[in-house]
């Protein structure tokens, strides 16, 4: 086919996410290599979001290509019911790299279905209902996965499910009160927590659910202290802890999870991305030795055709191995230098940039009118005349290639990039905020 029947044929059949379908008008992607993709003119575009925060390893990593491979030749599908090695070997390594707490895993297609599969273990396992999450949040789309789901991506859902209960998490950037220390913000947010978990009815709360740094709303990274002070909230109240690390797990931060930043062991762990980095979908549900233990006697009232996808499942076994082969976690941690030392160059150059927030390559810059009244660039919300859209269309013009959510520009490019690359595209986006500077603040 040709570019333009490709395009055609999308905006005729295929219904495209969160957008209004008018208008549309997708790049039509030839092939892709590295960090680049390459549309039917050769034009070369730096994937610098790594997709949708899942391609880690980038395109065509011919190990991951050919364990797929050579599984087709095996064979392509067996039940969840059967032993397959594939299946087998994946959950075994998950649990290897996670702490030993961990038992078993429960392989479901994605992370929003990974999400709602841990609530559902978590009401099992503790016999009740309510379930916290918190407002600026995003668990997945699907009706469980939403209703966790704190931000507004959850209102097409909505009367929800009885039960979901929001908090709100600690934004020291945007919180009105001035903390003289982050542990001071800390003793705050454990709080207010507490006090809610109280007027809930403690005794009714089978989980607090986090994603463990907040990812599409804004890379918030929780300040000294606040995850191991949930964490004993969880323990004086019998609550299971659950971090979701869909976007944040495998080395997205420098460490193969996100919570080993911290000094936490959750009782359960949510995954998807990076464990397959997109090649194959696949998400899981990792539960402490305990939580397995209860199920050992209990029925797992959980079931999904695709759980644990043989081709899935070898798909993640050879990019587990490549995290390893390749020292990815050390490079990360080397470019992820090199991004926090731009980004705060850039918010001291800028005045439309009143935060850049970043921990390995994971990072946002968040946008503002007035750097000291901190006003965003776009109410919550809302974006009534397209500014971040046009800012993201700027960015798409130099061929960097990344979206937006509310007053954030992300910067989450697949964990190969090297620092070379790194800068040559920072430097675009060095360019684009001078537009920003000129013509919307």
């Amino acid at each position: 086919m040709k570019a333009e029947e490709v395009k055609e044929m999308s905006t005729s059949y295929v219904l495209q996410s969160w957008s209004k379908q008018k208008g549309l008008n997708p790049i039509p992607v030839e092939r892709a290599e590295g960090i680049y993709f390459y549309d039917y003119d050769g034009n070369r575009y730096t994937d610098m979001s790594a997709q949708l925060v899942n391609l880690n390893l980038g395109y065509g990593n011919q190990d991951i290509a050919d364990a797929i491979k050579e599984q087709v030749d095996k064979f392509c599908y067996i039940g969840p019911s059967y032993a397959a090695e594939p299946r087998a070997k994946l959950a075994k390594m998950v649990i290897d790299l996670l702490p030993d707490n961990f038992g078993k895993i429960f392989f479901t297609n994605a992370g929003a279905d990974a999400n709602e599969n841990a609530v559902k273990i978590a009401r099992m396992y503790t016999g009740r209902n309510k379930v916290f999450s918190r407002y600026r949040s995003y668990h997945g789309s699907s009706f469980g996965a939403g209703n966790l789901t704190g931000e507004p991506r959850r209102y097409a859902l909505e009367p929800g499910i009885p039960g979901f209960v929001k908090f709100f998490d600690p934004y020291i950037y945007r919180e009105p009160i001035e903390f003289e220390s982050e542990e001071a913000a800390t003793k705050y947010y454990l709080a207010k927590l507490r006090e809610q978990i109280i007027y809930e009815g403690p005794d009714r709360i089978a989980a607090i659910e986090m994603e463990t740094i907040t990812g599409s709303n804004g890379v918030i990274i929780p300040p000294k202290g606040y995850l191991p002070g949930v964490r004993a909230l969880c323990d004086e109240f019998g609550i299971v802890m659950i971090c979701d690390e869909v976007m944040a797990g495998f080395g997205r931060t420098g460490k193969m999870f996100a919570f080993e930043n911290f000094d936490v062991k959750p009782d359960i762990v949510t995954f998807a991305k990076g464990v397959t980095c997109g090649y194959v979908q696949l998400g899981g549900v990792a539960v402490s030795k305990k939580i397995a233990e209860y199920f050992d006697d209990n029925t797992l009232s959980c079931g999904l055709t695709y759980s644990g996808h043989p081709l899935a499942c070898a798909a993640g076994v050879a990019c587990v191995n490549y995290y390893a082969k390749a020292n990815i976690l050390d490079h990360v941690n080397k470019v992820g230098k090199v991004l926090g030392e731009t980004l705060e160059a850039l918010k001291e150059k800028h005045p439309c940039v009143g935060d850049v927030r970043y921990i390995g390559l994971f990072s946002a810059v968040e946008l503002v009118k007035d750097k000291t009244t901190k006003e965003p660039l776009v109410p919550y919300g809302k974006d009534p005349e397209g500014i971040m859209g046009k800012i993201v269309g700027e960015l798409k013009k130099r061929k960097f290639m990344t979206y937006s959510h509310e007053n954030m520009i992300f910067v989450n490019p697949p964990l190969i990039i090297t620092e070379e690359q790194m800068k040559e595209e920072l430097a675009k986006l060095d360019e684009v905020l001078y537009i920003v500077d000129k013509e919307y603040i």
